[in-house]
C-alpha cells in the first residue's frame, strides 16, 4: 500500500530562501568589514574570520540554488522527488568550511615559520572583532529558529556553523586584546591558527552527518519505537518487521511488513494496510510516503536481511 507524497510546501521553500539572502548579504559585509580591517591594521587572525564569513556567504548561495531544486516535483527520473537536494548541499557546505579551515591554516603556518617580524595589529580590529561577534549571534541565532522551525537540516547545520563562528570572532577579539597587551605579535598568528582547526572540526561533524542521511541511516530508534506503537493501534495488525525509515529532506519515507490473518479477504487486508498508514501519519511528523505489505500471520521469510522488529531493535539495545 502507498499513499501519495506530498510536494514541499511553498512556505518552507520561501523561509529557506529568505534565510539565505539574510546569510549572503550579513555574511557579505561582515567578511568586507573584516577582511579589509584586517589587512590594514595588520591582524591575521581577523583576516581569517573574515574569509571563514566569506565562506559563509558561499553556502547560503548554495542553501539558495538547493532551494530552487527542492520544490521541484517527482519525475521520471527522481520518483521520490528531489527533497535529498537539500542533504547534498549539507555534504558540499561541509566540504567547502574544511576547505576554508584547511586553507587558513596553512597561510598561518607560512606565516609562522617563514621568520619575519610581523607588527602587532592596530585597535580597530579589536572592534571588528566584536562587531562580528554580534553581527554572527544574530544570524546563528536566526538560521536556527527558521531551521528547526521548517525542519530544515541544512539551515541548522549553517546555523551551527555561525555558532561555531561566534566563538571564532570571540577568539580573535581575545587574542587581539591579548596581542595589544602583551606587545607579541605571534599571538594574532596562533590565534588564526586555533580559529582554522575550529572550521575544520565543525566541517567534519557537518559532513559525517549529512553522510549518515545519504546512507539511509537514521540514528534514532525513538522513531522505530514510535512506528511500531502505531501499527499496534491497528486492529488485526501483527508483527511488524522489516520496517525501515529513511529521510528525505526534512520528511520520512516508511517501509514496513505486518501479518494478518490469512482466511480474510485481500479487500479486508487492504483496509487493514490503509489502517496502519493512518496511524504512522498521526504518529510520525514529515511522513512523506508510507509502503505497507502484507503477509499471512505466521509467515517465515528466511532471507530477509533489511529492516527492523522490535526484538531487533530492543536487542540492539537502542
Amino acid at each position: 500500500m502507498k499513499e501519495k507524497g506530498r510536494k514541499p510546501s511553498d512556505f518552507r521553500i520561501r523561509m529557506i530562501r529568505r534565510a539565505s539572502w539574510v546569510g549572503i548579504l550579513g555574511n557579505g559585509l561582515l567578511s568586507a568589514l573584516k577582511v579589509t580591517v584586517g589587512f590594514f591594521s595588520g591582524s591575521l587572525a581577523l583576516v581569517g574570520d573574515g574569509i571563514d564569513s566569506a565562506t559563509d556567504v558561499v553556502t547560503s548561495f548554495v542553501s539558495l540554488l538547493t532551494a530552487g531544486i527542492v520544490e521541484r516535483p517527482p519525475d521520471n527520473e527522481h520518483p521520490y522527488g528531489h527533497a535529498r537536494a537539500e542533504t547534498v548541499a549539507t555534504k558540499i557546505l561541509g566540504f567547502l568550511i574544511f576547505f576554508a579551515g584547511a586553507q587558513l591554516a596553512l597561510s598561518t603556518l607560512r606565516s609562522l615559520f617563514s621568520g619575519v617580524s610581523r607588527p602587532l595589529p592596530e585597535f580597530p580590529a579589536a572592534m571588528v572583532a566584536l562587531v562580528s561577534v554580534v553581527g554572527k549571534s544574530l544570524l546563528a541565532f536566526y538560521k536556527l529558529r527558521v531551521g528547526r522551525t521548517i525542519d530544515s537540516p541544512m539551515l541548522i547545520a549553517d546555523a551551527r556553523n555561525m555558532t561555531g563562528d561566534v566563538v571564532i570572532s570571540l577568539g580573535v577579539f581575545a587574542g587581539i586584546g591579548a596581542t595589544l597587551l602583551s606587545g607579541i605579535a605571534f599571538l594574532d598568528s596562533i590565534i588564526a591558527l586555533l580559529v582554522s582547526l575550529w572550521i575544520m572540526k565543525v566541517a567534519f561533524s557537518i559532513f559525517m552527518e549529512a553522510g549518515d542521511e545519504l546512507m539511509d541511516g537514521l540514528d534514532n530508534p525513538d522513531l522505530y519505537r514510535r512506528l511500531f506503537d502505531a501499527v499496534g493501534t491497528v486492529k488485526g495488525a501483527g508483527n511488524p518487521h522489516k520496517a525501515r525509515i529513511r529521510k528525505l529532506g526534512n520528511a520520512c519515507i516508511v517501509d514496513l511488513d505486518i501479518e494478518v490473518d490469512g482466511a480474510i479477504s485481500v479487500a479486508e487486508g487492504h483496509e487493514i494496510a490503509r489502517e496502519v498508514e493512518r496511524a504512522i501519519h498521526l504518529q510520525l511528523k514529515n511522513v512523506y510516503d508510507v509502503q505497507v505489505h502484507v503477509e499471512p500471520l505466521g509467515n517465515l521469510e528466511k532471507k530477509e536481511r533489511f529492516g527492523l522488529s522490535r526484538q531487533s531493535l530492543e536487542t540492539s539495545g537502542k
